[in-house]
Parts: structure tokens; sequence; C-alpha cells
């Protein structure tokens, strides 16, 4: 893998510890898109805090970070799984 693989490498992943962080509660940059939510989504809020949010008023609603952090152990594995099978 060159160079150039490796930087799209890091920047994938970058790119994908964002969105992870923007699922959890602890996103703080709710004044990067408006309020109307991010491309016209309303699902998409500045404030972040997905999981949490999807949960609410369901009986899972007080393991959300456990919820979160199995969701993103077995999507990283899944991903982890992807990158190997592409580079056979």
């Amino acid at each position: 893998m060159g160079v150039a693989g490796r930087v799209i490498g890091v920047l994938g992943a970058l790119l994908i510890a964002a969105a992870l962080f923007y699922l959890s509660r602890y996103w703080f940059l709710t004044d990067l898109w408006p309020r109307e939510g991010l491309f016209g989504l309303d699902w998409l809020t500045p404030r972040g805090g997905l999981v949490g949010t999807w949960l609410r008023g369901t009986p899972w609603a007080p393991f959300e970070l456990l919820a979160w952090a199995i969701g993103s152990f077995l999507f990283l594995s899944l991903l982890i799984g992807i990158g190997g099978w592409i580079r056979k």
C-alpha cells in the first residue's frame, strides 16, 4: 500500500471516529450546522447523542452507554473484517 492508500485510510479512520463521536452522548460541537439538521435531515440535529434519542421511551434507555459501546464494537469489527477481505 502506497502513501496515498495510507492517507486515505487515516482520513477514513478519522471520519469514522467523528461519526461514532457524534452518535455518543459526549458530542459538544453543537454549532457546526443549523438547527433544522445536517443536509436538511431532521434526525441529524446538531446536538448529537443519536443513540440516546433512538432509545428514549424504550426499556433500553438506561443502557444507552452500553448499547453505544456494543454497537461501536460490532461496527468496528465489521470494518476490520471488510478491510481484511478487501486486502486479499
